[in-house]
């Protein structure tokens, strides 16, 4: 019995190893902050995106940012908080996404 319980530990974990590579690691609140503002920088410098896509985008950054100081200021961040932080920083992740490749050139329609 003891064999059979391990052989199917060992299977399932086999098993859940590509799904474990496909789903992004977790990052903190200020590694996601610096990711996406890194994002919008290279896409200002490359010419993906316009100037005002970029101050777009940088209001919506300071908005969560702005959000996220509030939430720390009310006694931390609550599980309720973060996942909302969570779905707006995905939010403006696609959104960054979306202008970088919208074929929009900074240096044709600055």
């Amino acid at each position: 019995m003891k064999r059979t319980l391990l052989a199917l530990a060992a299977l399932a974990t086999v098993a859940a190893a590509p799904l474990a590579a496909q789903a992004q690691p977790w990052q903190s609140i200020n590694q996601r902050q610096a990711n996406l503002d890194h994002r919008i920088d290279v896409g200002v410098r490359n010419g993906s995106l316009t100037r005002s896509e970029a101050m777009r985008l940088r209001g919506e950054f300071r908005s969560i940012a702005r959000l996220e100081a509030s939430y720390r200021r009310s006694n931390g961040l609550s599980m309720r908080e973060r996942a909302d932080l969570d779905a707006r920083f995905d939010r403006l992740s696609r959104q960054i996404q979306v202008e970088r490749h919208d074929r929009q050139d900074y240096r044709r329609h600055g």
